[in-house]
């Protein structure tokens, strides 16, 4: 727990700081409301243990300073029986709740470490918000593969490890959904799960996401922010896509895994966090380390131990399961089937955008038809096409299902890589790899 005692009288401030500290707490102390402001800028406090009257900036000017802020500092105000209805009034602005002195120090205790579960109640209700989106639209793993059942074991032999995880494949294989795995077997399960695409976020927002940063850190830093990294407390932060982080950033995340400690953009003391870290890619890294766009010391960090998931098309017993895991899944498609002809048009295709293109289709393919049982003259177009040219390369036939998607889409990048199920930069190599510039 970390406390911050802001009172003008010294001798009660080194009482309490003995005491406390005794206690395992972190203490910090400010002697007016002025000092107490800028401990609070730079620093987040589980606990703020509140004189009202101080010379200059007061206990109540601190507390309205500290709502307009919103902060989640949990406030405990220390008065004199004459100030009573002073801090009533403090308990309206937001504080936990007020001692009057002389008190007993047991009686601060256990009004601190009360005021401390109101606090973690607070932080675990801000991790809930951040996955609640991400788990109501989450999927099961569902396979039969030999190889992806081998992972699974693999997952379970090491629920009680907090080595690194790197997870590798490619776009649309699953990756996230093999990352939630790992942290459900392990002993971090009930903590959070916290997942960020590093390709998807601006190079000059990411570092404030992953780090938080402190007030007044860059223009428009009003107050102080949390990153990732500190709402994965306790759990796990799954970093996808980690090879697009700049070389810098590669280095302080380097530090972290390291040490468990981190400076936020601007601050001036070290945070520290209990975090297992989860890493995906669908690059070849050791290329990457090759060519100098990642850290090999980071990658020897990351990767203590490699998961690799096979394409939907080396593992083809899936397709069928994935199939009826879409029909099962949402009660509106509940009476609707595929034809055995469509299901051997939907097992013989390559699916370049893997699971997640798989799902596309069949959930447009559902949505689209009116057919209680869905034909292949149902199925788009290029998938009717592609079984009756099993003789052809799997590269040319991959070309003409872009080219026919990017077509569907209006020549529009970004709607193509939707429909294809695919990361949009994931698109835009494929259109480099096949010269496909128009």
């Amino acid at each position: 727990m970390k406390i911050l005692i802001a009172d003008d009288d010294r001798n009660l401030r080194k009482v309490l700081r003995s005491e406390l500290s005794e206690e395992g707490f972190d203490i910090d102390e400010a002697e007016s409301g002025g000092k107490a402001r800028d401990l609070l800028e730079k620093e987040d406090y589980d606990v703020l243990v509140l004189d009202l009257t101080m010379p200059g900036i007061g206990g109540i000017e601190v507390l309205k300073w500290m709502k307009a802020l919103e902060m989640s500092t949990e406030v405990i105000i220390l008065t004199g029986n004459a100030a009573v209805p002073t801090a009533v009034e403090a308990m309206k602005l937001g504080a936990y709740d007020y001692l009057s002195k002389p008190f007993k120090m047991d009686e601060l205790k256990v009004v601190i470490g009360k005021a401390f579960e109101k606090k973690k109640l607070f932080s675990e209700n801000l991790v809930l918000k951040a996955q609640v989106k991400r788990q109501s639209k989450g999927e099961k793993l569902i396979t039969k593969n030999p190889s992806m059942l081998k992972i699974f074991e693999n997952l379970r032999n090491m629920a009680g490890s907090d080595v690194p995880v790197l997870i590798c494949g490619e776009s649309g294989v699953g990756k996230e959904l093999i990352a939630r795995s790992v942290h459900d077997f392990s002993h971090r399960g009930n903590g959070p799960f916290i997942p960020i695409n590093c390709g998807a976020i601006p190079e000059t927002m990411l570092e404030s996401e992953l780090f938080g940063y402190a007030k007044g850190a860059f223009t428009g830093a009003f107050a102080k922010k949390l990153g990732l990294l500190e709402i994965a407390h306790h759990g796990t932060l799954f970093l996808d896509e980690i090879c697009e982080l700049t070389l810098p950033l590669q280095g302080k995340l380097l530090r972290v895994i390291e040490t468990g400690k981190f400076f936020k953009l601007g601050g001036v003391r070290e945070t520290e966090v209990d975090v297992k870290f989860l890493s995906a890619t669908n690059k070849d890294i050791q290329d990457e380390v090759g060519k100098g766009h990642f850290r090999s010391d980071l990658y020897f960090r990351i990767s203590s131990v490699t998961l690799s998931i096979p394409p939907l098309r080396e593992r083809r017993e899936d397709i069928l399961l994935l199939v009826k895991y879409q029909i099962e899944k949402n009660p509106a498609f509940k009476h609707r089937r595929f034809s055995e002809e469509a299901l051997k048009i939907l097992s013989g295709y390559p699916w370049p955008g893997n699971v997640r293109e798989l799902q596309n289709v069949v959930h447009r393919t559902l949505l689209l038809s009116r057919n209680e049982v869905i034909e292949p003259c149902d199925l788009p177009a290029d998938l009717n096409a592609t079984s009756k040219a099993s003789g052809k390369r799997l590269e040319d036939i991959e070309r003409e299902h872009i080219l026919k998607v990017l077509k569907e889409a209006g020549g529009q990048k970004g709607r193509a890589a939707e429909l294809l199920g695919v990361d949009p930069k994931t698109l835009y190599r494929k259109l480099i790899r096949y010269g496909i510039h128009r």
